[in-house]
């Protein structure tokens, strides 16, 4: 998904968004562009910062998410050696009751070790909470307190499984993304169905539409348009105000795997460019947050990889 600057939702998941934007999430080939070489012989890697195991040369793009590459020399296996320490107050969590969430990153070889995050997008962690049906979707924030984890209260709104999705980047590090069971007491429910492709969607005045630059198939390039409009009249999307550091955050998740991908994607010609590339074939929920008027928007998707 060309959604560069995406901190890769939609599509890749568009990114898919396709996630971002699991420890990593999304596992992906390595791309056979040679690193190039500096003055001194060195041979310079450049790695997607959503998907470290992606490589290439100066200039390219990740296949996955059309982030470019970046400089990095880390070893493409650094990204698994951080995980997120979870805890939930109280332990045994209740639907519509308030849960204060907890994290500490630890590094595996030293437990014990400090380990400081960087901001990314104004934020250390982003913390995507879904349904295990993925029809439910919250996008929120732990912040740093004095008993040395990251924290944020929250409720769920009905008994279930659901999956907390951590996504964030140890300074030194490569991006990571933890995924997360949290079980909610209860009877639980039908898991909602979801199969046909739902491609447009609005809030307030505000609507969403996502067009694809032909038929939606895994293992093929897709290349969507993402298309804002206002009391039904197509807008700019650069006339959004910024949310986190960005005129628009997608995520993307696959319904059976939950494979997950976040990603912030560039504007071309008042739409948002989105291109990626779906490993399998299957159902993908996404959304697409925004601000205008002084208000977050969220607007869901569901889109069906042939």
């Amino acid at each position: 998904m060309n959604m560069k600057k995406i901190h890769t939702m939609m599509l890749a998941a568009v990114v898919i968004v396709l996630s971002a934007c699991g420890g990593n999430a999304n596992k992906s080939s390595e791309s056979t562009g040679a690193a190039t070489a500096s003055t001194d012989d060195h041979q310079h890697r450049y790695a997607c910062p959503m998907h470290p195991e992606v490589t290439g040369k100066e200039g390219d793009t990740c296949p996955k998410c059309g982030m470019p590459l970046e400089h990095s020399d880390e070893m493409p296996g650094a990204s698994g050696t951080y995980y997120m320490q979870f805890t939930a107050t109280p332990q045994t969590v209740q639907p519509n009751q308030e849960v204060t969430l907890s994290f500490v990153p630890r590094k595996k070889e030293d437990s014990t070790a400090q380990v400081a995050l960087d901001i990314e997008h104004e934020k250390k962690i982003h913390l995507i909470l879904v349904s295990d049906d993925l029809s439910w979707f919250d996008h929120i924030h732990p912040e740093y307190g004095a008993d040395g984890k990251y924290s944020v209260a929250t409720k769920f709104p009905a008994p279930g499984v659901y999956k907390a999705f951590a996504d964030y980047k140890p300074t030194g590090g490569n991006h990571t993304v933890d995924k997360i069971e949290i079980k909610v007491a209860g009877n639980v429910a039908a898991a909602r169905k979801f199969e046909g492709d739902k491609l447009q969607g609005s809030s307030d005045a505000y609507s969403f539409e996502l067009r694809s630059n032909g038929s939606i198939q895994s293992g093929k390039g897709v290349s969507m348009q993402g298309i804002i409009k206002k009391d039904g009249k197509e807008m700019d999307a650069n006339l959004l105000e910024n949310y986190l550091g960005a005129k628009a955050h997608f995520v993307v998740i696959s319904l059976n795997e939950k494979e997950y991908l976040h990603v912030h994607p560039s504007v071309k010609d008042g739409r948002f460019d989105l291109q990626t590339t779906f490993e399998k074939p299957g159902i993908y929920r996404g959304w697409v947050q925004f601000n205008a008027e002084g208000k977050l928007h969220t607007i869901d998707f569901t889109m069906n990889v042939k």
